[in-house]
């Protein structure tokens, strides 16, 4: 892959739209493509088999611009909080359109998304019997099972295997759903599993869907579930760097194909949750340097804006994609300082070319879990603005 073509990749502005950008809106901001997102979701619906349905993890960036764009292409929605239910009621979807997850869910959530006609994805018994109590008539539900065997994460975001707060273990399945069939209203008619985020490699997460699918088998062979969905999460990942390959999408698809016809038994829906893999790509955070400064032998450039605005270096280790606009690359090795007063205010450890006050650095890819993921609040620092240019 060329360097052109990673550049495109990775950020979705030229540098003479982002030098014009930051002069027009300021720095720090945040400035965004929702096109982008849309494109990424007609590539993924391209080569997922017809019976495999995208709801847009919200919690990915829940700006409206980028909703309205993801319900006019006809996608559904994954919502993880009352105010996402509430974001996404704004856009009078179709009932049947909109999912509701989260191991903390509150009475008035649960009515909340029962008046939108939201599907539930029960996380345990509090769900199941609190939504029983709140329904006046029979209730479809998913229950979000937390496998035995689970995908693991380079970075702990969901769990893999081990103990987690998310869904019912598997192994504590059969006294749920003994305990569920006594219910009034409630019926468990889907699945849910999501055990690892951000994987960009097919076969690990046909790996991982392959033991949902054996699992929903045998709640339908074992307990008699009658399932009209099957929900494996989001976690289809994106690179961050130029030497990152991206997920095979068209090996991705084949997989899912694949796996379908092994499960003849199951002729419902496939659900899928990207929330990353859409937003990721559409933004990108603008901040110019403030000062650079040599320490000891590291040079640190100094930044407008830091953890308060991107947190995810700070949470995974990893830095977003950077460069220095209008500028050529650079073998400089910069550790990216923000102007919070704690030494955790880092955005990562970079080759740039030689900077001074005033250079407008880019970080691509900075579309899902930038703005709102970030401590904006912190140290009351200017709140950046998120810019849409299309």
């Amino acid at each position: 892959m060329t360097m052109v073509s990673e550049a495109t990749r990775l950020f979705p502005f030229t540098d003479a739209e982002l030098a014009n950008l930051a002069q027009v809106h300021g720095a720090p901001a945040f400035v965004y493509r929702a096109s982008e997102a849309v494109a990424q979701a007609e590539r993924l619906r391209a080569v997922l088999p017809p019976r495999a349905r995208l709801a847009y993890a919200v919690k990915a960036n829940p700006h409206p611009v980028l909703l309205a764009r993801l319900a006019a292409a006809g996608l559904s929605f994954d919502c993880a909080s009352g105010g996402e239910l509430i974001r996404v009621a704004a856009l009078n979807l179709p009932v049947g359109r909109v999912f509701y997850a989260g191991p903390g869910k509150r009475m008035e959530e649960l009515s909340l998304a029962l008046r939108m006609g939201v599907r539930v994805q029960a996380e345990g018994w509090e769900d199941l019997a609190r939504l029983d109590a709140l329904a006046i008539g029979p209730l479809d539900v998913n229950l979000r099972v937390h496998p035995l065997e689970a995908g693991e994460e380079a970075t702990r975001i969901l769990g893999g295997s081990g103990p987690s707060a998310f869904g019912v273990d598997e192994e504590d399945l059969p006294e749920l759903l003994a305990r569920a069939a006594r219910l009034t209203h409630v019926r468990i008619r889907g699945l849910h599993c999501f055990t690892a985020s951000n994987q960009r490699d097919a076969e690990r997460l046909r790996a991982t869907h392959a033991s949902v699918l054996a699992l929903a088998e045998r709640l339908h062979r074992e307990h008699g579930l009658t399932l009209d969905q099957i929900d494996l999460g989001g976690g289809l990942g994106v690179a961050y760097a130029e030497d990152e390959a991206p997920l095979d999408l068209a090996r991705f698809g084949v997989n899912l194909r694949e796996l379908l016809a092994a499960h003849p038994w199951f002729t419902g829906e496939l659900i899928l949750e990207p929330g990353r893999f859409l937003a990721a790509p559409t933004g990108v955070y603008l901040a110019r340097v403030i000062r650079v400064k040599e320490s000891r032998g590291a040079c640190f450039a100094i930044l407008e804006g830091g953890v308060n605005h991107l947190l995810r270096p700070a949470l995974t280790g990893q830095p977003f994609p950077v460069r220095a606009v209008g500028k050529g690359p650079g073998g400089i090795r910069h550790t990216l300082a923000g102007p919070l007063c704690t030494s955790l205010d880092r955005l990562g450890e970079v080759d740039l070319p030689e900077l001074q006050a005033g250079d407008l650095l880019a970080f691509g890819m900075a579309g899902a879990y930038g703005f709102t993921e970030a401590m904006t609040n912190f140290l009351s620092h200017p709140v950046p603005p998120e810019v849409w240019v299309d």
